[in-house]
């Protein structure tokens, strides 16, 4: 059965409700997951994505809450597990952990101002997947030549790895974590995750995707301003284009069923359009279509 999430959104992104809203929403609705990107300095106002976690735990009992996704490189491992400890034991076990190493767009600001060469973001997020499972379940691990325990443990939340090298996912990851991609590129990349998981003697990761959505009617100028929106991202815009899942719940029952023929067992929707509360509905309504 498929589960499909959905990305809170970022500070000021919908003056009609905030975080609390949206997450007791999506609980109400049936949805899966809730989930919320980690950005320091970004183009645009946004809270810091433990404590939007955390509020949304506190107010729901059954949503599970997402980081999509974490970067460790730039928090540091030992505050990173931390946090993931702290929320697995606030939100009683509901923690799914995306991880990045970050990525340009936003320029390299944020990781001047934390003291991390941004050159390094990819060795140090190897470096902090390494340690995490220990740091987070509070057994003594080596970090930086010191010995350290956390209390309380916690138990590690499923891993889910977005971006960056695929021998990552396949080292690390319980899931692997594309995003706006296309059935077959899905189905192309998960091949080889297994493959190159198989080598190291660990299981096929499973699979979870990122999608960009805007169901219902939308004008067109919403939508060219988010093929924009991605192709800042390094997108083609004909492919940022063919990225999107727009229409009626019908038109994305269509699309998810594809992706879940890829072999995608977790769909996260990021609504690009202001009527977020009304986006929840819709994907609810797409599920049910679904059978999830």
């Amino acid at each position: 059965m498929l589960k499909i999430g959905m990305h809170l959104p970022s500070f000021g992104v919908d003056e009609t409700a905030g975080v609390r809203e949206h997450a007791r929403h999506a609980d109400d609705l049936g949805l899966e997951s809730v989930w919320v990107g980690d950005h320091l300095i970004p183009i645009k106002p946004f809270l810091d994505s433990t404590l939007v976690l955390a509020t949304a735990a506190a107010v729901t009992e059954r949503v599970k809450v997402g980081f999509g996704v974490m970067i460790p490189a730039l928090r540091g491992p030992v505050w990173a597990a931390k946090q993931i400890a702290s929320l697995q034991h606030l939100s009683g076990g509901r923690v799914l952990l995306g991880v990045g190493s970050g990525g340009s767009p936003h320029g390299d600001a944020a990781w001047r101002a934390a003291g991390v060469p941004y050159a390094e973001r990819g060795p140090r997020t190897d470096a902090a997947l390494e340690v995490l499972p220990g740091l987070v379940e509070g057994k003594p691990t080596e970090v930086g030549g010191e010995v350290v325990t956390l209390s309380p443990g916690a138990p590690m939340p499923p891993v889910l790895v977005g971006g960056g090298p695929l021998r990552r996912t396949a080292r690390f990851a319980d899931e692997w974590y594309p995003a706006f991609s296309t059935a077959d590129q899905v189905a192309e990349g998960a091949r080889r995750v297994a493959e190159l998981a198989a080598e190291l003697g660990r299981p096929a990761p499973r699979v979870t995707v990122g999608v960009s959505v805007g169901l219902g009617e939308q004008p067109a100028s919403v939508i060219d301003a988010q093929v924009r929106s991605l192709a800042e991202y390094g997108m083609p815009e004909d492919a940022a284009r063919a990225a999107l899942i727009t229409g009626p719940p019908a038109a994305a029952a269509e699309r998810f069923a594809a992706l879940a023929d890829a072999g995608v067992h977790r769909v996260i929707a990021m609504p690009f359009t202001p009527d977020r509360l009304r986006q929840s509905e819709l994907l609810a309504e797409t599920g049910r279509l679904l059978g999830s």
